[in-house]
């Protein structure tokens, strides 16, 4: 036997153990083997049914003791209650809204019309139909060349701008129904690929889109601070998301551990580079603009926004992390605590060297237009990467990958201790050795599962007291 629970492979020599080769010893090996993976397939069946009849398995896991997930709940327990806690302190109340600003002016008239020609660049004025009437709709410069016949455009209704060509102006283009069909295509594919756990996944993202809408911008409208905001929010929309997705386990709830923990770093970090930076969240115009109805301090905003950035990408490394770990774990059952962090960190590594890079060209496509303006100023020196709007994205890109690289070892780590011990998975295998009377039931390794007298196995498949104590010895 390997010293990880498996089959040796490579030359034997003349002073390895005799009885590597006796055949009573091989036997008990592969009857181990059949019961380990008729349990895993009940297992499969019992806890993930709607995935069982899709074809699709998680692998093997690794069971928890009892003390462990105790230990779980003790310390994430507290941080569900903070966090409920701080959304109720920081809860928006209707009269400290500010006023909505109105969508177009008084006595405008909102439409959507579809446009039936091409657009006039001269004259600015495309030909459009409204519940069948001919119209011409005046057009900004910037976006006419964009306009083709067929397209469904929002106009106001200004019958004074009538004295300009058309008291139809154009506004937006009304884009509700390809968003619709972008959007059912993203749930088709995730469904197809993902299947359960995929349409999962995307009932705990509406489920955070509605903590967003509900809580958050509306309590930095109010002028509560950003970076309580955020992690409340970040925590709250954390143990949604992940539960949704990926069930009450152990192994989420490690993950769960390690995403608040690298939320916490991110949250601190960012907010010693925005006080050692000048960040001063009033960079960009749409930042500018919701100074002229609220006073808000935009560099809470800008650290709110710096935070929940980080938080799906954290959530993605996390998962990994702990996964890998009980993946490892499920593999070589008698490995070190050291031995699986090792493992899993380099898994990790790799993990970092490609989503730093996500993280980066992100927020490269985002900024474009910005790093664009930057090439074409003239500006001494440093200055130009240094100036305000470019300097956000630089400190957005590189707090939330310090973040991201924290969040992976402490992730590892977490779940290296979380996942069962060689100690106490040999202390669940010793009790197969009293299963010889049907009495006791069994606990098997890997899978986790009772065994008893009508488990329906077959004799053959049942444990040899005598060959377990045989096997242990010569481990």
């Amino acid at each position: 036997m390997g010293r990880h629970g498996g089959l040796q492979h490579g030359p034997r020599h003349d002073d390895e153990d005799v009885h590597d080769s006796d055949p009573v010893l091989d036997a008990e090996v592969r009857r181990r083997e059949r019961l380990r993976d008729r349990l895993l397939r009940r297992e499969q069946r019992d806890e993930h049914p709607h995935d069982h009849a899709h074809g699709h398995s998680h692998g093997p896991v690794a069971p928890t003791t009892p003390r462990t997930r105790l230990v779980l709940a003790a310390l994430l327990g507290p941080m569900l209650l903070i966090a409920l806690i701080g959304m109720a302190v920081l809860w928006p109340h209707a009269d400290e809204m500010p006023e909505s600003l109105p969508f177009a002016a008084a006595g405008a008239d909102v439409l959507e019309v579809e446009a039936t020609g091409s657009p006039d660049p001269a004259t600015q004025i495309v030909d459009a139909t409204l519940d069948g009437e001919a119209i011409t709709v005046t057009v900004a410069p910037e976006v006419i060349d964009s306009i083709h016949a067929g397209d469904r455009l929002r106009v106001l209704y200004i019958p004074e701008a009538e004295i300009y060509g058309s008291p139809y102006v154009f506004v937006d283009f009304a884009r509700e129904i390809p968003l619709w069909i972008l959007a059912a295509l993203y749930i088709l594919v995730v469904a197809l690929v993902a299947r359960w756990r995929g349409l999962a996944a995307i009932v705990g993202l509406v489920g955070a889109g509605a903590m967003i809408l509900v809580f958050t911008l509306p309590a930095l409208l109010t002028g509560q601070p950003g970076l309580p905001v955020a992690l409340v929010t970040a925590a709250v929309v954390m143990f949604i998301v992940l539960y949704v997705a990926h069930g009450f386990t152990a192994r989420t709830s490690t993950a769960l551990l390690g995403t608040l923990i690298g939320l916490a770093f991110t949250a601190g970090i960012g907010w010693l580079a925005t006080q050692g930076t000048s960040i001063t969240g009033t960079a960009t115009e749409d930042a500018r603009l919701l100074l002229i109805r609220a006073d808000l301090d935009l560099q809470q905003v800008f650290l709110c926004g710096l935070v929940l950035a980080g938080m799906g990408v954290l959530n993605d490394v996390t998962i990994t992390q702990a996964s890998a770990v009980w993946e490892l774990r499920a593999a070589s059952p008698l490995a070190s605590r050291r031995e699986l962090f090792g493992r899993a960190m380099r898994i990790g590594r790799d993990h970092i060297a490609s989503t730093v890079y996500t993280i980066a060209f992100a927020y490269v496509g985002a900024a474009l237009p910005v790093l664009m303006i930057m090439v074409l100023t003239e500006a001494p020196g440093n200055v130009g990467w240094t100036t305000g709007q470019v300097a956000e994205e630089i400190v957005r890109t590189l707090v939330g990958s310090i973040g991201l690289v924290l969040a992976i070892p402490i992730t590892t780590a977490i779940a290296a201790v979380v996942v069962p011990s060689p100690a106490e998975l040999e202390e669940v295998e010793e009790e197969a050795a009293a299963d010889a009377s049907g009495e006791i039931p069994v606990v098997d390794v890997l899978a986790g599962v009772e065994v008893g007298d009508h488990d329906g196995l077959r004799d053959d498949e049942r444990p040899d007291p005598a060959a377990e104590d045989e096997v242990r010895r010569q481990r």
